[in-house]
């Protein structure tokens, strides 16, 4: 079975890191200085934030870095509950039971027991630990302030790095208690001689056209080009790979759905639009800021007069902005589409 070349090609220092360059510059100065705080890195989705992470615990602890470090996910917890938390073999001890119906402790009360235990055990071989939770978003208002007076309680054992494509969902007292790190995608200057170097180690031949396609398609999400470059390079075969096999490759993984919504929107069909937005938010995953990407690009082709494709352009913009402090986007988005036509 062939690697994950996200996997595969992923940075493990800070030195490889791609972008980001004022980022990556505070954490190494943090991790040299000997004197880290607590951290929240937030940007949208595949930005870097747990690849960050983990070349942060590897500049600090060396060899013995996975010793020292501890990945919790907040959506396992909170949106997937306890039939999650039994496929978890670290959380055995803290469930005494396999069976989900009978476990009668709170998602709320196993989550604290557990970050408790986590942070309370010192480490044998550094100063501190690092525990990182990811899709910090996730956390209830009870859950954040029980982190909080955690990480109070254990700052001499341990620093907490939180992970969110939403800070404006976290509480303010927990935001103030750390140093916030902005992650985001990088330009198309840095992603190319990277997609080159994969390539090139692959021996996966592109024409001119093929790269602007990927890099056109990525928009600066490092792995969403080389999930592209990997899968057109499992179809091809081989041969050289045309920027018409990348869009075909490509027409692969649009959503449909985009389309639709814009088309409910444009016919002011506000219902359809909101049962559209609730279904790509919770079944499918997507962010909002992905979804307003994908009106404003399926609106440039719609076939609209220029005119009209500006003026729906400067809503998106503005619901865009919106969004960045945004605590509910199924609000800004709903209200959107209902301004639309």
């Amino acid at each position: 079975m062939q690697d994950l070349w996200t996997l595969k090609y992923r940075p493990s220092t800070l030195e490889e890191f791609l972008g980001n360059e004022h980022s990556i510059t505070t954490l190494s100065e943090l991790a040299d200085s000997g004197n880290l705080t607590h951290l929240i890195f937030y940007g949208p989705e595949d930005s870097g934030k747990t690849t960050a992470s983990v070349a942060l615990a590897r500049k600090i602890y060396g060899n013995t870095w996975k010793n020292n470090f501890t990945y919790f996910n907040a959506s396992d917890f909170f949106d997937q509950g306890k039939r999650y938390l039994i496929r978890d073999k670290r959380f055995v001890r803290f469930l005494g039971i396999d069976e989900p119906k009978k476990i009668y402790k709170s998602v709320i009360d196993i989550f604290k027991e557990i970050i408790n235990d986590y942070a309370g055990m010192a480490s044998i071989d550094a100063d501190y630990k690092l525990i990182y939770i990811g899709s910090a978003e996730s956390l209830s208002p009870d859950a954040q302030n029980a982190l909080r007076r955690i990480m109070e309680k254990y700052s001499t054992t341990c620093r907490f790095i939180l992970s969110t494509t939403k800070p404006s969902k976290l509480i303010s007292p927990l935001r103030s208690r750390c140093l916030q790190i902005f992650f985001t995608y990088i330009s198309d200057s840095i992603m190319e001689p990277h997609l080159e170097k994969i390539a090139c180690a692959e021996n996966v031949h592109l024409s001119d056209g093929a790269f602007d396609a990927i890099l056109y398609f990525a928009k600066g999400n490092v792995a969403k080009a080389v999930q592209t470059l990997q899968f057109v390079s499992l179809l091809t075969q081989g041969s050289e790979i045309t920027e018409e096999m990348v869009y075909e490759t490509i027409m692969q993984f649009v959503d449909k759905t985009v389309d639709e919504l814009l088309n409910s929107a444009l016919a002011g069909n506000f219902t359809r639009g909101r049962q559209l937005i609730d279904e790509m938010i919770v079944e499918k995953g997507f962010l909002g800021i992905e979804i307003l990407e994908g009106l404003a690009e399926a609106l440039v082709y719609s076939g609209e007069n220029d005119e009209n494709i500006a003026r729906l352009i400067i809503k998106i913009s503005e619901t865009d902005a919106l969004l960045k402090d945004a605590a509910n986007e199924r609000i800004h988005l709903e209200k959107l589409i209902l301004n639309f036509s």
